[in-house]
C-alpha cells in the first residue's frame, strides 16, 4: 500500500537507533529497508493488486519478489549495501522463512530489522479486503511469534519503540505529517504528495477513484473528496515521489557521514521523538 517504503524505512531508523545500532550500520539498514521490496517490479500487477486475500497460487508469486530483487541488484554499486534487506527480509529466526530458509543468526541483522518493521507496516496498514490492525494488536502479535517468526531482542526493542508512542506518527501515513486519505472502496490507502495543493487530483491506485483534493480543517488541511469517475491509464500509471526520495538520499547520507565526522544534531527524519521521528 500507499507509503509503505517510507514507513518500513522510519520504523528501521528507530528500531536501530533503539538498539544501539552504529550510526554507519543505520544508515546502512535504512536504505535496504527503503529497497526491501525492489523484487516486487517483477511480480505482476494482477497480483500485487488483488483485491482479495492472496490464494496459495498468488501467494507463490509473491514469495519470488525476493530472489527476483536480489537479481536486479546484480552488479549495482549498492548491491552490498542492501542486498541482505532485499532477499532475506522474509526469513524467519524458526527456519519457516523464505526463499532460503535460514535460522536464528544466519539471517543477517539487516534482515532482521526490515523483517520487523516490514510485517508490522503490513498488519497495521488497510488492505481492500480487511483493515488495519490497531498499534496494540500488531505489537501484541510480534510478542508472540518472538523467536519464531521476528528476532527476540530486536522484537523487544520495537515492541518498547511502541509503548513509547514513537510509532503512532508513521502508522497510517506515507510522509511525515502526511495522513493517507480515504477511498470510499478501498479504505485509507490514496497517498498524497507533499507539494499537492487544493484542486489537485487524487487517484486510488487499487480501485481507479478519481477524487479532488479540497480544503479541510486544522488536522487535515486537505480532504479527498470523490468525484464518481475513474482515473484512465495515463492517472493510474506509476509515479514515483521523487522529493520525497530526494529527502531520504539526503538525510541518509547526512547520518552515514556524521558517523565518519563525529556527532552532530540528528537529522529531523531519523531523531526518535514524537514530533520528528
Amino acid at each position: 500500500m500507499g507509503g509503505h517504503l517510507w514507513r518500513v524505512a522510519r520504523y528501521a531508523a528507530l528500531l536501530c537507533e533503539r538498539s544501539g545500532t552504529s550510526m554507519t550500520q543505520c544508515a546502512r539498514v535504512n536504505i535496504g529497508a527503503f529497497l526491501h521490496d525492489l523484487g516486487k517490479i517483477g511480480v505482476p500487477d494482477a497480483v500485487m493488486r488483488k483485491p482479495t486475500a492472496l490464494t496459495d497460487d498468488a501467494y507463490g508469486i509473491v514469495k519470488t519478489h525476493p530472489d527476483i530483487g536480489a537479481r536486479l541488484l546484480a552488479g549495482h554499486p549498492l548491491a552490498a549495501w542492501v542486498r541482505d534487506a532485499v532477499q532475506m527480509h522474509h526469513e524467519r529466526p524458526d527456519g519457516q522463512g523464505y526463499p532460503r530458509g535460514l535460522r536464528g543468526a544466519d539471517i543477517p541483522f539487516m534482515a532482521r530489522v526490515v523483517g520487523i518493521c516490514d510485517a508490522f507496516d503490513a498488519m497495521t496498514s488497510s488492505r481492500p479486503y480487511r483493515s488495519g490492525q490497531p498499534i496494540a494488536q500488531a505489537l501484541h502479535q510480534i510478542e508472540a511469534h518472538l523467536g519464531r517468526q521476528f528476532d527476540e531482542p530486536l522484537g523487544r526493542h520495537f515492541i518498547a519503540l511502541g509503548a513509547d508512542g514513537l510509532l503512532d506518527h508513521i502508522v497510517g501515513h506515507s510522509d511525515d505529517g502526511i495522513p493517507l486519505q480515504q477511498c470510499l472502496m478501498c479504505g485509507p490507502t490514496l497517498v498524497m504528495y507533499r507539494a499537492q495543493r487544493a484542486g489537485e487530483a487524487l487517484f486510488c491506485r487499487n480501485c481507479g477513484g478519481e477524487y479532488v483534493l479540497q480544503a479541510g480543517d486544522e488536522s487535515r488541511p486537505l480532504q479527498a473528496v470523490a468525484t464518481g469517475r475513474k482515473g484512465g491509464p495515463a492517472d493510474l500509471a506509476p509515479v514515483a515521489d521523487m522529493a520525497l526520495i530526494q529527502r531520504f538520499v539526503q538525510d541518509t547520507a547526512q547520518h552515514a557521514l556524521q558517523s565518519c565526522r563525529g556527532p552532530l544534531s540528528p537529522s529531523p527524519s531519523l531523531k526518535m521523538s514524537p514530533a520528528n521521528a
